[in-house]
């Protein structure tokens, strides 16, 4: 992973708004693929450790909430209407806070931080679906073809977008093409 696939906060322009759904289109897919091997991770990870740890709370605890993943989203959109907030589970006791990184050497830690990761992913396609769904109901609003929009993205989702018009001739002048051409005058004895 390079530093630009990895940034934070960016600025991109689209030339419309097809291009700008398209491109969250493909950050959704991207970040179902994530929780998809995530998922499959934790599901390895708890088989493996069901034998020593079945009986440990916290093992139950986060084998519920894995089964569970696949129906929060449906579940987390009905507490929203309703105004719940979701149980999260909190980390344990067994994090050590070394220079502003918390360590863990326990098989727990590992169930832990891919849970979180898992319902954090969750939480990101949530909303990138609410951002397309906004930008679906733009494009049928229909601004205009002579239109950049230019989002601003925190954390891979667009929080803000600008709608420039560009005006034909400022940009045709910007770009355009000149080239003076010179002829040699050939003389022949």
């Amino acid at each position: 992973m390079t530093l630009l696939e990895s940034l934070a906060t960016e600025i991109r322009s689209f030339y419309s708004l097809r291009d700008l759904r398209e491109s969250i289109d493909k950050e959704i897919e991207q970040y179902k693929a994530v929780a998809d091997e995530y998922s499959e991770w934790l599901g390895s990870f708890l088989r493996d450790m069901e034998a020593t740890h079945g009986n440990d709370e916290w093992f139950k605890t986060l084998s519920i909430s894995q089964k569970s993943l696949k129906a929060k989203g449906k579940i987390e959109s009905e507490k929203e209407g309703k105004g719940e907030k979701t149980k999260k589970t909190g980390a344990s006791a067994e994090w050590v806070s070394y220079k502003g990184v918390m360590l863990s050497a326990s098989e727990r830690g590992e169930a832990e931080i891919l849970f979180d990761a898992i319902e954090e992913i969750k939480r990101k396609i949530e909303q990138l679906n609410k951002v397309k769904t906004t930008v679906e109901n733009l494009e049928k609003s229909t601004p205009g073809k002579d239109t950049v929009y230019i989002a601003y993205i925190h954390n891979g989702v667009p929080e803000k977008i600008v709608l420039r018009y560009k005006r034909e001739k400022e940009f045709s002048e910007k770009f355009k093409f000149t080239t003076d051409l010179s002829m040699l005058k050939e003389v022949y004895p």
